[in-house]
């Protein structure tokens, strides 16, 4: 695929896809996207602090800014929780383009300079496994979602940042929401910056409880859905009943 390196409004960098014709993050902020769709609404800080272990399971590496951010939480903190991050990309990055990222500049944490590319050049088609600091193990699946075996992994955390809807639809169907929904924990918060009905009626359709949230730097909603009412007690529901008839009577067929 043809990327290319952009720096978005809060400076640091983003790629834009010509495969895909979308950036990876929101051209206003990648790493102010990232800490206000998936960290703060996941309350991933307060989970690091107060519980012994931490299962996050990312649909979409992309450039491995969430990864990168959440060590960054880690490193200062040899006590918090033990973190397995489960990861899936069917496109990875090189480790050269990796290596021109700025986000350890942004973030102030030259630390963690060599820490993406370094994974990155190591990716090889399937199941990879790295420890790259104390307390976090990385597993990234390099392949397809559909191929991806998490039997063995139930999340507390679901960062779906795939490419949108639009571009990507088979990451966005209600057998995909069904499958995550086997893979995670009861009390499971999954986070998303997509707002659309079709997106929302899958997870409904699968048995996800749904709600809509603020959207960040510029975009009017988001989405953050769970498989039990409570996480979801600060935010306003949508209808999933209605929502699900409407999915499965094929309304959102293209």
């Amino acid at each position: 695929m043809d990327l290319h390196i952009r720096s978005t409004r809060d400076g640091s960098h983003t790629i834009y896809s010509e495969h895909f014709d979308q950036h990876y993050h929101n051209p206003n902020g990648a790493i102010s996207e990232s800490r206000q769709v998936f960290f703060e609404p996941a309350k991933i800080v307060e989970k690091l602090k107060t519980r012994p272990s931490l299962n996050i399971l990312e649909i979409g590496f992309g450039t491995g800014l969430n990864l990168l951010l959440l060590a960054d939480l880690m490193i200062p903190s040899p006590r918090c929780a033990k973190v397995i991050y489960q990861s899936v990309e069917a496109y990875p990055i090189t480790s050269d383009i990796a290596q021109k990222l700025n986000y350890c500049n942004e973030i102030g944490n030259s630390e963690l300079k060599g820490f993406l590319p370094e994974i990155f050049n190591h990716l090889t088609p399937g199941k990879n496994s790295f420890q790259p600091i104390t307390n976090l193990e990385v597993r990234i699946f390099y392949g397809l979602f559909e191929d991806m075996n998490s039997d063995d992994f139930k999340a507390d955390v679901i960062f779906f940042d795939a490419f949108s809807p639009n571009v990507n639809p088979d990451l966005w169907t209600d057998t995909v929401f069904r499958t995550l929904k086997q893979s995670a924990m009861e009390d499971v918060v999954m986070t998303t910056y997509c707002a659309a009905t079709r997106a929302r009626a899958a997870m409904a359709s699968a048995g996800w409880f749904v709600a809509r949230a603020p959207g960040a730097l510029g975009k009017r909603e988001m989405t953050i859905a769970a498989l039990t009412p409570e996480p979801l007690k600060d935010y306003k529901r949508v209808n999933e009943q209605r929502l699900a008839e409407r999915y499965n009577s094929g309304d959102f067929n293209s």
